[in-house]
């Protein structure tokens, strides 16, 4: 009997290279966002997606506050149709992220989510703007979206 792991068959290679080339389409990692900014090559909008609290108690340099509920085509105007949007929220067991993905897009912009959202940004041991430290602001860190 094969393991559970073997129990639906993998894809054949070409069909994995497919599906992962196109999940890097929608998504971006936090050591990409923080690389990128180091080297000054920030060529998108990166924007926390959670409430104003949650945001002014610590989110990821850079980035501006757009809570997915003010993603609005009044709201989202200033911006050229060109822009890509890189969004995060709270971390992976918040669903805000994907609601603002969705709004954004639906006003005709590109996006892409970036995996882990303030939760991935600390575990890979990179520091918030707004936060004591850390270890002292995950607590905080809910999604309020």
């Amino acid at each position: 009997m094969p393991s559970l792991v073997r129990q639906h068959p993998a894809a054949s290679p070409e069909s994995a290279i497919a599906h992962f080339t196109q999940r890097m389409a929608f998504e971006t990692d936090c050591s990409d966002v923080h690389a990128s900014q180091q080297a000054g090559e920030v060529d998108y909008v990166l924007v926390d997606v959670r409430g104003e609290a949650a945001f002014a108690a610590g989110h990821v340099p850079g980035a501006i506050n757009i809570p997915h509920r003010l993603m609005s085509a009044e709201f989202m105007a200033g911006y050229p149709r060109d822009t890509l949007f890189v969004v995060y929220c709270a971390g992976p067991h918040c669903n805000g992220v994907h609601r603002a993905a969705v709004r954004l897009a639906g006003l005709g912009f590109a996006v892409k989510e970036m995996l882990g959202g303030v939760t991935g940004w600390l575990d890979e041991g990179l520091s918030l703007t707004g936060a004591q430290s850390p270890q002292q602001a995950r607590p905080a860190f809910t999604c309020a979206c």
